[in-house]
């Protein structure tokens, strides 16, 4: 069974903007992980599609692990979705892929921005395992949003 979890802040950036900072691949180390759940190393376009769709980013995790991103779906205004597969060890053994789905909602301060997890276990012991690290990856996403929104008010206004 899915386990599934939603993160949420408002950040000042138009959705737009808030979806090419995904392409933008030098931001990606500013995942710092959370506690043993390790933050993001280095990532690489494997592929780059003219439209977006099928992009695939190889990501290399600051235990050495490595997984790929792939954007399912790239609609700036509205959402993007990335499907997170092809996993080394640990999670390789855990997971047959992870959802992440971004919805942007403009507000009257800017963009409500909600991150919506669906992790996919590869058994059931497996799923338990995960259902002990989720709550890890739901601070790590908190602390990534809070960080975000913390860079775009230190951004010099112009």
């Amino acid at each position: 069974m899915p386990i599934c979890f939603t993160c949420n802040a408002l950040l000042s950036s138009p959705p737009r903007r808030i979806a090419e900072q995904i392409l933008n691949l030098d931001n990606w180390t500013n995942f710092r992980g959370y506690g043993p759940l390790p933050g993001i190393l280095s990532a690489e376009f494997e592929r780059r599609t003219p439209d977006v769709i099928g992009t695939r980013i190889q990501v290399v995790n600051t235990d050495g692990s490595r997984h790929v991103e792939e954007i399912t779906r790239w609609e700036p205004e509205q959402g993007v979705t990335l499907k997170m597969h092809e996993f080394t060890p640990p999670l390789a053994r855990l997971a047959t892929h992870i959802d992440e789905v971004w919805r942007f909602t403009p507000t009257a301060d800017g963009t409500r921005v909600e991150r919506a997890f669906t992790l996919h276990p590869r058994s059931l012991p497996a799923g338990l395992l995960l259902r002990l690290i989720a709550p890890l990856l739901r601070r790590a996403i908190d602390r990534h949003l809070a960080q975000m929104r913390a860079e775009e008010q230190a951004a010099p206004r112009g």
